[in-house]
């Protein structure tokens, strides 16, 4: 009975099945023509070189030049269209596991490793591969062969065909237990290879970290655990199929071992003709090469299903939930918060406690408060990166939830803590907020918003420069304002920017702040501060604390109130020394 894993992947063949038919037939083709060879010697030995048949001299030559031109068309043409439906289903497994690894909730991020997903596209999906070639050649030539040159054997003498069939529940048990061995060490040879990947992952990323804290010993240390563990258990899984392939040979030529001996004294006492006895020994010697192959076959095919597994739990992940029906004509911007909580996987503590907050069109707020009050939260809830707890979100009194994502999230522009560049030119990256590609105009009047035009018009490529692996060429500041420039391609109603101009310096920060300005008032717009100098001009100003609204107002209201927001402005005021930066 097929495995349903072996099943579910051989479905991906489905589309290529022409070219999946053609390879097959060609095995078939192959396998036909293995006892097709020890048929061949009988008439060869018996009218040829016993009887001396002319007809037989004559025809044998041309009959053997013929076999093996069929089965050199047959296995290049099963092999070269196998191994194309083969790279076919990779292709179409990565593009689905790439597809569903989009639509992930961004808490799942939080739980997978980048390690054990890039080791999904990478190794796991190889090993699909092998299962998709290697081992289905071998599964369906060499059992066919194998069926070809047993009843071969059968027609010449079947009471010594039977003989083999005593091993085959010997055999049998142990491909069996082998199958389950092969299974388990083969996952725990991918997690390890996950998480080889994850080491390697986070010493490219932190390479300065590493350095500047002298931690080259501590990083060779987990490499060189995780570089054990992957040694360790592909060691287990050669050991157990190097222990399986003697052991199901040596069974298997105690049978044949016996059927040779008997035919041979059957040969002694004539009852077999030369050709019969030479055709039934090459038939057995035959059987030799597809039972090696095929009893070291379980190890390529267990390892394939369980990179199957791997694979196939990627892309039947859950996706973000998208539900919504919702087809507003026009967004104003007004959002509101009713009793909103939210908890974090894992934590007791609320993130947020029953916020309620109304926010006007058009108005720009800032949040401002000590660290972990929760801003950045409040943020990530209105793209839906992450769900409330409790209460509801509605944006233009329409409930969040009853949006389609992807129209909701056209209505946003979102600039992070820590803005992530692609490794393309500043041009791409700053046409990625509006989806397409700007020309110049637009490329200078969106920078020059964001105080990056300056800087870029400096560069001896300017708007074509590339920016490296997460803009890796570029200061912290610059990275900041491009991010900045491709929120503001986006030209969306509703502006979210949390703690974007942290690596900016005071000046830069009032700049940007004055380029946001200039249509504040035709977008909605959310800013976790900084530094709280920058929001003095907000609409309104509201702290977070502990998860809770604890103050709002306009700058004058705060200070007068002398709260929270009073304190944290006096400690960042210039006579208290303005270098000084509360980390919120």
């Amino acid at each position: 009975m097929i495995d349903p894993l072996y099943r579910r992947l051989l479905g991906h063949t489905r589309p290529y099945r022409l070219r999946f038919g053609l390879a097959l037939l060609g095995m078939l083709v192959l396998a036909a023509s293995e006892p097709a060879i020890p048929a061949l010697i009988k008439p060869l030995l018996d009218g040829s070189f016993v009887a001396r048949d002319p007809f037989f001299i004559q025809l044998m030559p041309p009959l053997l030049m013929g076999l093996f031109l069929v089965r050199g068309v047959a296995g290049f043409a099963s092999n070269v269209a196998l191994q194309w439906v083969a790279h076919r289903v990779v292709l179409d497994l990565r593009r689905a596991m790439f597809a569903r690894l989009l639509m992930l909730p961004g808490q799942r991020f939080d739980e997978l490793t980048g390690g054990s997903l890039l080791s999904r596209f990478t190794y796991d999906v190889n090993q699909v591969m092998q299962a998709c070639t290697s081992a289905l050649v071998v599964l369906v030539r060499d059992s066919l062969a194998v069926a070809g040159l047993l009843a071969w054997i059968l027609y010449l003498n079947w009471r010594l065909a039977l003989i083999a069939f005593l091993v085959a529940p010997a055999i049998a048990l142990v491909m069996r237990i082998a199958s389950r061995r092969q299974r388990r060490m083969s996952r725990r040879l991918q997690q390890a290879m996950g998480d080889l990947n994850h080491v390697i992952d986070e010493a490219i990323d932190g390479q300065r970290e590493i350095k500047a804290f002298g931690g080259q010993d501590y990083e060779q240390g987990r490499f060189d655990v995780a570089n054990e563990r992957t040694r360790r258990y592909a060691m287990k899984l050669i050991t157990t199929t190097e222990a399986t392939t003697p052991g199901v040979q040596f069974l298997a030529v105690m049978a044949l071992g016996l059927v040779v001996y008997l035919a041979s004294r059957q040969a002694m006492a004539g009852e077999v003709t030369v050709g019969g006895f030479v055709s039934l020994f090459g038939a057995i010697a035959m059987l030799f090469a597809p039972l090696k192959r095929l009893t070291r076959l379980n190890e390529t095919l267990q390892r394939g299903l369980a990179a199957a597994e791997s694979v196939f739990a990627l892309i039947d992940e859950t996706p973000e939930p998208d539900h919504g029906g919702a087809t507003p004509p026009r967004v104003a911007g007004e959002i509101r918060f009713e009793a909103v909580s939210l908890t974090y996987p894992g934590r007791r503590e609320r993130a947020l406690d029953g916020i309620d907050l109304h926010i006007r069109a058009g108005e720009t707020l800032a949040l401002v408060g000590p660290s972990g009050g929760g801003k950045s939260s409040l943020i990530h809830l209105l793209p839906r990166f992450v769900g409330p707890g409790g209460g509801r979100i509605l944006l233009d009194g329409i409930d969040i939830h009853e949006w389609p994502l992807a129209l909701l999230r056209r209505q946003l522009a979102y600039v992070g803590q820590h803005p992530v560049l692609f490794n393309d030119t500043l041009a791409a990256n700053i046409g990625y907020g509006a989806g397409r590609a700007l020309d110049a105009a637009e490329l200078a009047a969106v920078a020059a918003r964001a105080d990056a035009l300056e800087f870029i018009r400096a560069l001896p490529e300017g708007f074509d420069t590339p920016v490296g692996d997460n803009g890796v060429r570029l200061s912290g500041g610059q990275r900041q304002r491009i991010a900045i420039a491709r929120a503001l391609a986006r030209n969306a109603p509703i502006l979210l920017l949390d703690e974007a101009t942290s690596a900016l310096d005071a000046d830069s920060e009032r700049r940007v702040q004055r380029g946001l300005e200039q249509d504040r008032h035709n977008r909605t717009t959310l800013v976790v501060a900084h530094r709280l100098s920058t929001v003095e001009n907000a609409d309104r100003i509201v702290v977070l604390a502990g998860g809770r609204l604890i103050e709002q107002g306009d700058h004058r209201e705060l200070l007068a109130r002398d709260g929270v927001y009073a304190r944290l402005y006096r400690e960042q005021t210039p006579g208290n020394g303005d270098v000084l930066r509360i980390l919120y």
